[in-house]
């Protein structure tokens, strides 16, 4: 059994915020899940993240009142936590008095990154490094992504959304992924999806799947995939935490041409004859991508 965990990166707006819209599925023997999970844990012990969810996002951003404190990297954690917690108190006093929007908006900024504050830019930027190199080291993974450059998407061609389209790719090289290795072994190799829960997307994709459990998809008939995506609280669920950072990971690169972070969960990507195929950028005709290239 193959446990594989989705998240998603970007928006899948047109034409949103950013981009691209990048849907991963990072994909693990079950009888692996406890070696992953301990190592994850690890690395949220060495960095004081334990009970923390690493949302990348949100971690990796600069967090400008850090800037302002007085030798806020010769402080220890503690420290850090209790000058930045200050800091944030006084901002938000402050921006009470001038508006509605501007304060929701840095409030909710300053709830979602409260857990990273005692780690400067540079070692949360070590944290996600770390992190993929984790996933780099597990060989027994495999990584599914459709990245999707939505300028050049065309939804009235493909009667298709962005997610919708990103979704069924994904579970279609899943599908592959474990046909072909049922092939060498002596049962038939099954695999569930688990997705970071979202009530909207879950019932969307409850349905997309029961269709494809069906009629299948474009590509293929789904004999190894069981069940429709179970979804779960990424917060409490460190490997879909690992997919986020994949997901991040690979729209960075493609929007930004950011090669550290991507190097490394590439090297995770489904592959066949040497050839990646568990990954595909939907894109110019001409784009010379690290993905592209091995197409």
């Amino acid at each position: 059994m193959y446990l594989c965990y989705l998240d998603e990166s970007g928006t899948s707006d047109i034409p949103g915020n950013t981009s691209h819209f990048i849907l991963a599925g990072l994909a693990i023997p079950a009888d692996r899940w406890k070696d992953c999970d301990n190592a994850i844990f690890n690395l949220k012990k060495k960095w004081s993240l334990i009970d923390t969810e690493i949302h990348t996002a949100w971690l990796l951003r600069p967090y400008i009142e850090q800037t302002k404190i007085t030798d806020f990297e010769k402080l220890n954690y503690k420290q850090r936590k209790s000058a930045v917690d200050t800091y944030r108190k006084q901002e938000l006093y402050r921006l009470q008095k001038i508006g509605k929007t501007t304060y929701h908006r840095i409030k909710k900024n300053f709830r979602k990154t409260n857990d990273y504050v005692h780690l400067t830019l540079n070692e949360r930027r070590t944290v996600i490094s770390e992190f993929t190199e984790i996933i780099q080291s597990w060989g027994f993974a495999r990584l599914f992504a459709e990245c999707i450059d939505k300028v050049h998407f065309d939804p009235t061609r493909t009667n298709v959304t962005v997610d919708e389209q990103a979704f069924e790719q994904v579970v279609s090289r899943f599908e592959h992924f474990l046909q072909i290795i049922s092939k060498s072994e002596s049962d038939i190799v099954m695999g569930m999806l688990i997705h970071d829960n979202n009530e909207t997307l879950a019932k969307k994709l409850t349905n997309l799947m029961q269709t494809f459990h069906k009629k299948g998809t474009l590509w293929t008939r789904i004999k190894n995939i069981i069940e429709t995506p179970l979804f779960v609280d990424s917060q409490l669920t460190c490997m879909v935490q690992a997919a986020d950072v994949c997901s991040y990971s690979l729209r960075r690169y493609l929007e930004n041409g950011e090669e550290g972070f991507f190097n490394n969960i590439f090297d995770r990507a489904d592959r066949k004859d040497n050839k990646v195929v568990g990954v595909r950028h939907f894109a110019r005709d001409d784009c010379d991508c690290m993905i592209c290239k091995q197409d």
